[in-house]
This record gives structure tokens, C-alpha cells and sequence, in this order.
């Protein structure tokens, strides 16, 4: 391994990623980052290829895009992937990682545990692997007895086996030292700081104005804490919308029930997959980003309502108080009484909002910063990276 190291010290390096479903898209977290990492990755001059999954859009065939064999100088390949729940990771994670262990590459960079489950084929053939634990995936409640014990085979994979493991918080490090005595690399996820859009997209799409509702945005999925939110809401008399954003992942039956519950009460909209513009204008015209999840890894969806200057409303869990510090508003997990408390309180405030505002984009942009993460990343493949 130290001989391998050494070739690794200096020029340009051939890096493998897999573990997401496809790029570009917004399909979740982890597709952003890997295609943030990749770019300037790219841009450093090293040539790096991603592994994408040849099923469809998770949102829906509509949403699929052409496949391209270069993006932005990225290497695109697609691998041969079983469009079935709970199978969809493990096909494309296989063939990747046995593309990854045959081909000419220095690195190969796992995202996410269940993926990470295939790591040995690489490392089998002496490939330096490098795993992000993007969060604690086998607590998801979407899954099944069958995928979470595959996601935990994968955890354990990375523990006994990856050169490296980059967690996104200190509860991950704390938990991964406490449970195998295993050593990690806190190197969290970036941000860009955005161009604010205008309200005539949404105002057009959806009848929504500037400051005239509060968003969610992200997967519908239970562990982002949905049903809090929507008790919460719907005990609030307020003439503000409730926009809930984005697609389902694995977890149908869970967003038909919340719609069911929701009923006839026209204040809270579901808008499906956004994308692109519309993405944007909902983000740049949002009175309250709320974010109330019982479980995240470092949630991306955060970090981009911050730096589009929102006043965001958060579970008090470190996964997301440690990324806003001061500069947002916490309520105990799972507590539907105070997440209502504070958001009568930020209703009834405009003040105190508009002041979470204006410091929300400077101090997220300014703590985390794509290029020093990729930096990190880099001197981590190569095994010159220190605390």
C-alpha cells in the first residue's frame, strides 16, 4: 500500500465515483455532490469517470435525461441496473465497482453504505477506496428487513476494508468510533452562492408571491419529519401556504397517507420533482425554509435554502444544528407542539425573520466552500491529508 501511496503524491489522478444514481440531476443529495466533486475534481486536471445508473429518473421517466459519454469533462458510463425497488443500488453497485476494479483508475470513491458493500472488488484487484457515509442509511425507515441488513454489510464493508472514510458530522464520527473503533475524516459537504430569481415562474406555475409561503423541500421520505410538519401547519390559523417540494424515493405508501391526512386543506400544496428555475424561485421567495428531519446525513437541501438567504426552521439533531450554528432556528426533534410554537412565533415576527435573512447566505457560503473540500478530498485520495 505505500508503494501505491507513493505513486499517488504527485500529478494528476484517474478516479473512479459510484454509489449515486446519475449526473447532472437532483435525484438527492448525493448526485449534487458528486457532481460537484467531479467538476473541480476535472477542472484540477485529473480525469475522473462516474458510474451511472441506467434505470429511469427516480421522479419518473419524464424527468430522464439523454445519455451523454462527457459532461462538463467528466467521463459518463452507465451501468447495467435492475429498475426494481431495493435493487437498483445493488445491480448498478456491482457493475460499477467491477468496472471500477478492471479499469485504469488510482482511486476508486464509494458514496453511501449500501454501495459500499461492493467495495471489496475493487480493493480485491489493489485499488485505493475511499467511502463517504453520506448518512446512517440502515435507519431509514423506507427500508425493508432484506435492504437494511444489505446497507449494514455495507457499513461493515467500509469499516473492515476502505483506506479511508469521510463522514459528514460529528455524530457519524462519534458513531463509528464508538461502535467498531474505527477512524474517520469529518469533510463536509459545499455550497454555491446562487442567483436570486424573482417570483413570476412560481407566481405563474403555483398563484405563490414573495413571502407568501413556507417550504419544504427535499425527498418525501418519513425520516425528513413530514407528518410534524404538516400537524404543526395545520394547527396554525395563517393565510401562508405550506409548499411541499420534491419527489418521492422508495416510499409511496408514506406520501399517499400524508396527502390523505392532508385532505381538503388547500393552504398546503405538493408540487412534485422541481428542477431547474422553478427550483430556484422557490428557494429565493420563501418566507421559512423548514427542515424538520429525525435523521440526515449533511443535508444539502440545508445548506442551499442558507445560501439562498432564508430563515430556516430545523430539528434540533447535530447533522443540522452543527451546520447552521446561530444563524437559524432549532426545535426539538419529533416535537410537533414546539415545531408549531415556533413557527407562530416566526409568523408573528417578520422582523426577527428578515434579521435570520440577511446573515443566513454570507455565513453558510463562507463555511463551506467547494474548492477547499475538494482540496481536502484530493489530499485525502492521496494520502497526504491531516486533522
Amino acid at each position: 500500500m505505500k508503494d501505491n501511496l507513493k505513486k499517488l503524491k504527485n500529478g494528476p489522478l484517474r478516479i473512479a465515483m459510484l454509489g449515486h444514481k446519475e449526473i447532472p440531476s437532483r435525484q438527492g443529495g448525493i448526485e449534487v455532490v458528486v457532481e460537484e466533486l467531479a467538476t473541480r475534481m476535472v477542472q484540477l486536471g485529473h480525469q475522473v469517470t462516474v458510474f451511472n445508473r441506467s434505470s429511469h429518473n427516480v421522479a419518473g421517466k419524464e424527468y430522464d435525461r439523454d445519455r451523454v459519454r462527457n459532461y462538463k469533462g467528466i467521463r459518463m458510463k452507465y451501468v447495467p441496473t435492475l429498475d426494481k425497488r431495493g435493487l437498483a443500488a445493488v445491480t448498478s453497485s456491482f457493475f460499477g465497482a467491477l468496472s471500477s476494479a478492471f479499469g485504469r483508475y488510482d482511486v476508486v470513491h464509494f458514496h453511501a453504505e449500501g454501495p459500499a458493500s461492493m467495495l471489496w472488488i475493487p480493493k480485491a484487484l489493489g485499488k485505493r477506496c475511499i467511502v463517504t457515509i453520506h448518512g446512517l442509511d440502515h435507519q431509514r425507515a423506507k427500508w425493508g428487513k432484506f435492504a437494511s441488513a444489505y446497507i449494514m454489510m455495507g457499513e461493515k464493508m467500509a469499516v473492515k476494508h476502505a483506506d479511508e472514510i469521510i463522514v459528514l458530522s460529528q455524530d457519524m464520527k462519534d458513531y463509528f468510533a464508538k461502535e467498531y473503533g474505527r477512524k474517520t475524516v469529518f469533510i463536509p459537504n459545499g455550497v454555491n452562492r446562487p442567483m436570486i430569481q424573482d417570483s413570476h415562474l412560481i407566481k405563474k406555475k403555483y398563484g405563490l408571491d414573495k413571502d407568501s409561503y413556507i417550504l419544504f423541500l427535499g425527498r418525501l421520505v418519513p425520516e425528513k419529519g413530514l407528518s410534524y410538519l404538516v400537524d404543526a401547519f395545520m394547527q396554525l390559523k395563517t393565510d401562508k401556504k405550506l409548499v411541499i417540494a420534491g419527489g418521492n424515493s422508495d416510499a409511496q405508501d408514506f406520501v399517499m397517507d400524508l396527502k390523505k391526512h392532508v385532505g381538503s386543506d388547500e393552504r398546503i400544496m405538493f408540487t412534485g420533482f422541481v428542477q431547474g428555475n422553478i427550483l430556484q424561485s422557490l428557494y429565493s421567495n420563501a418566507y421559512i425554509y423548514c427542515l424538520p428531519s429525525d435523521l440526515e446525513g449533511m443535508p444539502l437541501s440545508l445548506l442551499e435554502a442558507m445560501s439562498y438567504g432564508n430563515c430556516c426552521l430545523i430539528s434540533d439533531i447535530d447533522e443540522c444544528a452543527s451546520v447552521v450554528e446561530d444563524k437559524a432556528v432549532l426545535f426539538r426533534k419529533s416535537d410537533v407542539q414546539d415545531l408549531k410554537d415556533k413557527l407562530a412565533d416566526l409568523l408573528d415576527h417578520p422582523a426577527k425573520v428578515q434579521a435570520y435573512k440577511r446573515e443566513a447566505s454570507d455565513f453558510i457560503c463562507s463555511k463551506y466552500d467547494w474548492d477547499k473540500i475538494v482540496e481536502e478530498t484530493i489530499d485525502l485520495y492521496r494520502g497526504t491529508y491531516r486533522d
